[in-house]
Order: C-alpha cells, then sequence, then structure tokens
C-alpha cells in the first residue's frame, strides 16, 4: 500500500528541513562578522574562537546532553585498549585538521577574498568523496568520478585567473574533506562531544603558543563581540540543528542543504562587499554547478520526489 503523507506528518518533516537549511545559511553569512574584525591578525581570531566555542559547547552539552556523555562515556570502558588508541590518535588528527581548516578560512575571507572561500565549500563534498575513495576504498559511481572531473576543468579555469585565490580553496577544502573522512571513521560516539573534546585538545595545544608568543588580550569589545557572534551564532548553534535536522530527515537532504552556505557566501562577497566576478569566474563557477548537480543527481532526485509526495 503506497504511503500517503498526512499534514501532521508533513509539518513535522518541514520544521527538520527548515532546521537543516537555516544550519547552512547562517554559515553564509559567517564573512561579514569575520570581515569585522579584519584588522586583527587571524591567528588572534582563531585562537579566541576555540576558546569561545570550547566554553560554549561544554556548557550546552552540560545542560542538555548529559545523557549522551554518559553513554559515550560506557562505550570508551567497553573499548579494547587497541581500539582506544585508534580513537584517540584518530580523535587528535581531527583535532589537527579542523583547526587547520579554521584559521585557512578565517585568513581566506579577510586577506584572499570571501569567494575563495566560498568556493572552497563548493567543492569540498567532491573532495571528501575523492578522499573516501582514495583512503578508505569507498565506492565511487562513473557519474561521481564524471563530475570530478568536471569539477577539476572548474578549478583549473579558476587557476589561469588567480592561481592563490585557488591554492587557498583547495586548501580549506582539502582540510575539511580530511576532517571528515576521519569523522566518517569514529563511530558509535556523539559527533557533538567529539567535537567538544576536538576543540578541546585544540585549545590545550594554541595555550604554550599563547604564552611563548606572550599574545595581549585583546580588549576592544568589538572584537569580543563578534567572537562570541561566530562562536555561538555560526558555530554551536549551526551545528545542534544540524544534528536535529537529521532526527527527522535523511543525511542526503541535511547533505543538500549544505550548498546553501556556499551560495549565500558568494552572494554576500558580491553585493555586501562588492568584490568582483570576471567572466572567466562566472563560467567556472557555471561548469562547477554542473559538477555539483551531477555529483548529487540522485540525492536530488530522491529528495524531490519525496518534497512531491509531500505536496
Amino acid at each position: 500500500m503506497k504511503h500517503i503523507a498526512t499534514p501532521e506528518r508533513a509539518s513535522s518533516r518541514k520544521k527538520y528541513v527548515l532546521s537543516a537549511f537555516f544550519a547552512a545559511a547562517l554559515w553564509g553569512f559567517m564573512s561579514i562578522p569575520l570581515r569585522e574584525i579584519q584588522a586583527w591578525p587571524a591567528e588572534d581570531i582563531l585562537y579566541y574562537r576555540i576558546f569561545s566555542s570550547v566554553v560554549m559547547v561544554w556548557m550546552f552539552i552540560a545542560l542538555f546532553r548529559r545523557q549522551q556523555v554518559i553513554a559515550d562515556v560506557r562505550h570508551w570502558r567497553q573499548l579494547l585498549s587497541s581500539q582506544r588508541r585508534k580513537l584517540g590518535w584518530l580523535t587528535f588528527a581531527a583535532s589537527l585538521l579542523i583547526m587547520g581548516n579554521w584559521f585557512t578560512f578565517i585568513y581566506a575571507v579577510n586577506h584572499v577574498s570571501i569567494q575563495s572561500a566560498a568556493f572552497a565549500y563548493l567543492v569540498c563534498p567532491l573532495l571528501t568523496t575523492l578522499a573516501g575513495y582514495l583512503i578508505l576504498k569507498e565506492g565511487l559511481s562513473r557519474l561521481k568520478k564524471i563530475s570530478i572531473g568536471i569539477a577539476l576543468i572548474s578549478v583549473v579555469l579558476l587557476a589561469r585567473g588567480s592561481l592563490y585565490e585557488v591554492c587557498w580553496s583547495v586548501g580549506i577544502a582539502s582540510l575539511y574533506a580530511l576532517y571528515l573522512v576521519i569523522q566518517r571513521i569514529i563511530q558509535q560516539v556523539d559527533k557533538l562531544n567529539v567535537l567538544a573534546i576536538q576543540l578541546s585538545i585544540c585549545s590545550l595545544l594554541i595555550l604554550p603558543v599563547l604564552f611563548w608568543q606572550k599574545h595581549s588580550v585583546p580588549l576592544d569589545p568589538e572584537f569580543w563581540i563578534n567572537i562570541a557572534v561566530i562562536a555561538g551564532l555560526f558555530t554551536i548553534i549551526p551545528l545542534y540543528l544540524s544534528m536535529y535536522a537529521l532526527n527527522g530527515v535523511s543525511s542526503a537532504t541535511v547533505g543538500i542543504s549544505i550548498y546553501i552556505n556556499p551560495i549565500i557566501a558568494f552572494a554576500v562577497a558580491i553585493l555586501h562587499f562588492h568584490e568582483q566576478v570576471n567572466k572567466q569566474q562566472l563560467g567556472a563557477y557555471a561548469i562547477l554547478m554542473v559538477a555539483v548537480l551531477l555529483f548529487n543527481w540522485t540525492t536530488v532526485r530522491k529528495v524531490l520526489h519525496k518534497f512531491a509526495s509531500t505536496r
């Protein structure tokens, strides 16, 4: 018997879809507060974003997710010593990758171009799949291989215009792609708890650097207001919304919504910050969008079919 979506089910599903949409949309606007503190060094922005985020995420976990912590502690105790070592090294490696991704993104937004940062997150899912294919030996369909090849053409076309910007884009995307591959390997533990531990490791790694460099703590209220906005509104809230969305919709639907992030970021770069886009860049972006569509074609069809059925 064919399932007919009731208004109640459609309404319930809508809130999960909206959560995924708003999570991706929020990330698209992150360049605005970053540009507000452009005068500060990128490393200082990174340090205090990490410190603020780790405080907020542990507070959130303590208030709302204590059961997940208890479950993860129980799971840790059941692991063999070799499994604990593997999980520890994977978590440490992921910490380095997410810290590198955040730094390169911050630097690109404030000192290269917002478009380079946005382009990184358009190409990132394709690089993640390629990394999974090469490292984890995951299957890769012919259509996905073709889409990755088309994306490579887009990258080469952009590189002819600005190799410097493309290097930053590929660097940002590669760091995050490798981070996501490690996150795939880390199973049976709560992702938000893992993120909290990773940010804690980043904080411990940063502290000696701060003491060695003798960095003075910024005193300007504008700096701290924007850091708080970045840590809360553009880090913790989108992560929570993404996790909440997964309770009611498939990971494929959430994955498709992620592309809203770079689209909004491009719009912010052009309309708000008045960054210039030449014909060669437009052509490269158009080619990449074709690659993205082909790459996600199976998922797009499923999402459209589900949307039509709820109508």
